[in-house]
């Protein structure tokens, strides 16, 4: 028997995969899921990845048979899983809200907030989620498990549902209307708390996470550098905050400089032209693959 340290990580399957496996690889570990085994290659021998439901994820985590695993907010709390918190990740670039819960009526239903729900039916996958919520409003209503397909019954078989949502534009499309948020979701990395106590296991998901945040906080930014007159460099920093804190390192033509720095991807549009009109010249921008602060 080898003892080499293994990290057992879980990998959320179905909606957060391909962005899942798609951070991952900028964050340095290539994974590539084969259609025939449920045991992903990945380019560390230290870790063995397991792609498993995201409903499930918090649960396995807790009970050891995985180390570690990334899965959205709302699913530990509908398990109530206990299980240590090692960071949050925004992987959704289209729209970097976070998604939610929300009930969902019929356009034209009399449902105005929850208190209407007294006695009604509910249909939904967070069914804990949804009780907990009623509970704390102290309402009495059946909350069913739902397989999907949620907003189809709202208009037919249940009174409300309880749906996850990021924009609401499918819930608009199917005529329903939103009452209530639940909760907000985001993903999350989680540890095991008795792998997370163990200093070779820490140190290995620490690193993770660090290289993970390094790869998303770099996606909404670039790197700009430019030449500039040293008499000119002044009135420049002073006119552009969004330059932040640039390097500035000598050139060998006397009298100019390079400027050098990181910032917001959508500030660019505006900034290059003001650049160009402050002296700046040979602007270039490029893309980063990690920014770890």
């Amino acid at each position: 028997m080898s003892n080499k340290h293994v990290l057992r990580f879980g990998l959320p399957k179905g909606s957060l995969q391909e962005a899942t496996i798609e951070k991952l690889a900028k964050a340095g570990y290539n994974i590539s899921v084969s259609s025939r085994s449920y045991i992903p290659y990945v380019d560390d021998e230290e870790l063995e990845i397991r792609m498993i439901r995201a409903q499930e994820i918090s649960r396995y985590v807790e009970h050891g048979y995985l180390d570690c695993g990334i899965t959205g907010h709302d699913w530990i709390q509908e398990n109530g899983s206990k299980v240590h918190e090692v960071g949050e990740f925004l992987f959704s670039k289209a729209t970097r809200q976070p998604a939610r819960w929300v009930l969902a009526v019929p356009e034209q239903s009399p449902i105005k907030s929850v208190k209407d729900l007294q006695g009604k039916r509910i249909a939904t996958e967070v069914v804990n989620l949804t009780r907990k919520y009623l509970r704390r409003n102290k309402v009495r209503a059946e909350v069913e498990f739902s397989w999907g397909a949620t907003e189809v019954k709202a208009h037919e078989l249940v009174d409300a549902i309880v749906e996850i949502t990021e924009t609401g534009s499918s819930l608009r499309a199917n005529k329903l209307r939103i009452v209530d948020t639940l909760l907000y979701s985001t993903p999350r990395l989680i540890a095991n708390h008795a792998g997370w106590k163990d200093p070779w296991k820490r140190r290995k998901i620490e690193t993770m996470a660090l290289l993970l945040s390094g790869a998303l906080e770099a996606e909404a930014k670039v790197g700009l550098k430019m030449n500039i007159a040293e008499k000119n460099l002044a009135h420049l920093l002073q006119s552009l905050p969004a330059l932040r804190n640039p390097t500035i390192s000598r050139l060998s033509q006397e009298g100019w400089v390079a400027v050098e720095t990181v910032i917001d991807e959508h500030v660019v549009r505006e900034l290059i032209p003001a650049l160009k009109a402050a002296g700046a010249e040979g602007i270039i921008e490029y893309p980063l693959n990690k920014v770890v602060f």
